[in-house]
């Protein structure tokens, strides 16, 4: 039995395309931490799959994603005049997206991070008053999502598509080693 511990529909829909069967058990692990972002991401994600595991016990995925910019994590906006700000900030910029996961199986563990860089392309003030005007950036980290509309504003990437999103392909991998 595979076990999804998060809400988030942009992981569920990613996990989905890959096997038709698993369950979502969401996690109420504390995502507080003073970790640099890697590790904070990484610790996150342990937390998550082990608060999970030990209800459901089988195959547990735990998932974490920041966005960083100059060292700074970029969480989910807490308002319009937020998210606009965020979105100023990435503008014309290169920024990098960081996902830690832990998979926990038979009370062991196998964790890590990946990271992908995102370009934005330049954006006017008509840009980001349109993008929060559609309320997509609100639950996103960074205020954008790329598999939405925020997807208009990426110049490019390198890297994992799927880790912007929110659950990286390695993770995808190492779950079908472990089945």
């Amino acid at each position: 039995m595979i076990v999804l511990a998060s809400k988030s529909p942009r992981r569920r829909e990613i996990l989905g395309r890959f096997f038709e069967e698993f369950e979502v058990v969401p996690s109420n692990a504390d995502e507080s931490s003073e970790l640099p972002p890697r590790e904070h991401v990484v610790e996150v994600a342990r937390r998550k799959a082990w608060e999970v595991y030990r209800k459901t016990g089988g195959v547990v995925i735990g998932a974490d994603t920041v966005v960083v910019l100059e060292g700074r994590i970029l969480g989910k906006p807490g308002d319009a005049d937020e998210a606009r700000e965020m979105l100023r900030s990435l503008s014309a910029r290169v920024h990098r997206v960081i996902t830690g996961y832990c998979i926990v199986k038979d009370g062991k563990e196998v964790k890590g991070a990946v990271e992908t860089e995102v370009e934005f392309y330049e954006l006017s003030d008509e840009d980001i008053e349109w993008y929060v005007s559609t309320g997509e950036p609100m639950d996103k980290a960074g205020a954008y999502g790329i598999q939405g509309k925020g997807g208009l504003f990426v110049k490019g990437i390198r890297g994992d598509y799927y880790n912007v999103v929110g659950l990286p392909i390695e993770v995808i991998r190492k779950v079908r080693e472990m089945l």
